[in-house]
């Protein structure tokens, strides 16, 4: 007899059905707020840039409001990493170095560290809330770690009237 592989697909809509459910609540018990207190609840354990797991990255505020980010980018040389600000977004590019490009030629026992291209990916930093002015970026011992300084008063967008105008029958 050949052995039969049986795909229940009942079952993989359910566990499809309940990660979306957990990932909802998760990300609204990361934003929950307690009563009478301004301070939201910041959840550690919840990942709100799914998207990126490589390279690996820390995003946190700090207690001045500055928005901090922490990218682990060991073996990558400081001038082959980009970032630039476009619309409300930082993005990040990051070129292979160049002794690693040859990789797939190499016959590894053991490969555990892989090395690949970083290309767009894009980080909310609106341009509103931040001074874009003071950012620092610092490359030290395979780290890079940017900062991003809250604006003093967070810039308020020109108020438009709108007119309504009434319909004639």
């Amino acid at each position: 007899m050949k052995d039969k592989i049986i795909i229940d697909l009942g079952q993989i809509m359910d566990d499809l059905f309940d990660a979306t459910q957990n990932f909802g609540g998760a990300f609204k018990e990361g934003f929950r707020s307690h009563p009478g207190s301004p301070v939201f609840k910041w959840d550690d354990s919840v990942d709100y840039y799914p998207a990126y797991s490589y390279p690996p990255a820390n995003i946190y505020f700090t207690a001045d409001k500055s928005l901090v980010f922490e990218f682990a980018l060991a073996g990558f040389n400081e001038k082959e990493i980009s970032l630039e600000f476009k619309g409300d977004y930082m993005v990040l590019n990051a070129g292979l170095p160049e002794e690693r490009r040859g990789d797939d030629e190499i016959k590894f026992l053991k490969r555990r560290l892989k090395f690949k291209e970083i290309a767009h990916q894009k980080y909310y930093a609106p341009e509103d809330k931040f001074d874009r002015n003071a950012v620092k970026a610092i490359y030290r011992n395979g780290i890079l770690t940017v900062s991003l300084p809250a604006r003093e008063q967070a810039e308020s967008h020109k108020e438009i009237k709108i007119e309504i105008v009434k319909e004639e029958d």
